[in-house]
């Protein structure tokens, strides 16, 4: 993997990746010419312990703009410059313009709560130059290069001593909230350990306790003998819909073997983990034979510097369908008390995935 670091006009962060070199451009594009002057800022909540970050000026961002203004595209006019150069380059991440976490740092305003700086970053990750595309029709080299870069990102993150967990995520499709079609994710860098990763946090250091192992690993062991809902087994890496879903079709993508985090890969499991998320992908796509939206978290080990049991690296994806005519919305169980309820088994969603061939190249 070979990186090149730029500043936009604006004083973001560009950093541009590839196999090889990328080129460097004549000139470094943005949308904006003045720095953000806008700041988020958390608020306490006081009854479910858990910091809030708001940040109004996200009602200006860009939402769904026509064909012929594309913000992700490469600039061929530099007189309307997008956020991205022209050039020999794979992937591009951005600092976002729009940022939940992190931008300039300024005061909070006075609440009747505690109130503080929104500390963190926000990032843009651009998967292709390429708008017609999908994650999961990129070549398999081009996944292994994400996986790296991913990794890459974490760890530049982390050296910043502010950050206690990296979120990398994909929205894709308007149904779950997408405001730009071309293929890109985002990766969030939290100032605190956020309420869900916490929760798995602490579960991971009682199961490794009672028995040396991390959850995922006991998992994975019993999926691979049981075989049913398996949608990929690979040497390093499987992929599966778990027994335990709590949405249709939803999907597992995780090494065999605990790895804490994405730099802790090595080249062969990276190599075997893109295969097994693109086969995800392609079968998720293939199932009615139109683009599946969905929503990819990668879960990661927290970087705040705490002793904490071994975590193992796993992405879920959340497809937004629930059948082929309606969406899977969440319901008064599911955000008032949190308990998912199902009305599609895991080993059926699993069977028609596994009838739906793929290739991966």
């Amino acid at each position: 993997m070979q990186a090149l670091d730029l500043l936009k006009p604006d004083g973001r962060r560009l950093t541009l990746y590839g196999h090889h070199a990328p080129t460097p451009p004549a000139s470094v594009p943005s949308p904006f010419a003045d720095p953000l002057a806008a700041a988020a800022h958390l608020r306490w909540h006081p009854l479910r312990g858990e910091w809030i970050s708001y940040a109004a000026f996200r009602q200006d961002r860009t939402f769904l703009p026509p064909p012929e203004y594309n913000p992700l595209a490469p600039t061929r006019d530099p007189a309307a410059p997008t956020e991205l150069p022209a050039g020999d380059w794979e992937i591009a991440v951005f600092e976002n313009r729009f940022p939940s976490l992190g931008g300039p740092l300024q005061p909070p305003p006075a609440a009747i709560v505690e109130t503080a700086p929104a500390q963190g970053a926000c990032e843009v990750v651009v998967f292709t130059q390429d708008p017609a595309t999908a994650l999961g029709a990129l070549p398999l080299a081009r996944l292994e290069l994400l996986l790296e870069v991913w990794g890459d990102r974490s760890t530049r993150l982390a050296a910043r001593g502010d950050i206690a967990w990296v979120l990398p995520f994909e929205n894709r499709g308007s149904e779950v909230g997408v405001t730009l079609h071309h293929p890109h994710g985002q990766i969030y860098a939290y100032p605190t350990l956020p309420p869900l990763p916490a929760r798995l946090d602490e579960h991971a250091s009682r199961h490794h306790a009672a028995t040396g192992r991390t959850a995922l690993q006991d998992l994975i062991a019993a999926e691979r003998g049981e075989g049913n809902r398996m949608l990929y087994a690979g040497e390093h890496a499987v992929a599966f819909v778990p027994v335990c879903a709590r949405y249709p079709y939803e999907c597992w993508v995780a090494p065999i073997a605990p790895v804490a985090d994405f730099a802790a890969l090595s080249g062969p499991v990276r190599a075997d983990l893109a295969r097994a998320l693109k086969t995800t992908l392609l079968k998720l796509d293939g199932l009615w034979q139109r683009p599946m939206p969905y929503l990819m978290a990668w879960y990661q080990a927290p970087c705040d510097g705490r002793p904490q049991a071994p975590w193992h690296l796993h992405a879920e994806i959340w497809p937004a369908y629930r059948s082929r005519e309606r969406l899977k919305y969440l319901a008064g169980t599911e955000l008032a008390a949190g308990w998912f309820a199902m009305d599609a088994l895991p080993e059926a969603t699993a069977a028609e995935l596994q009838r739906v061939e793929v290739l991966l190249t």
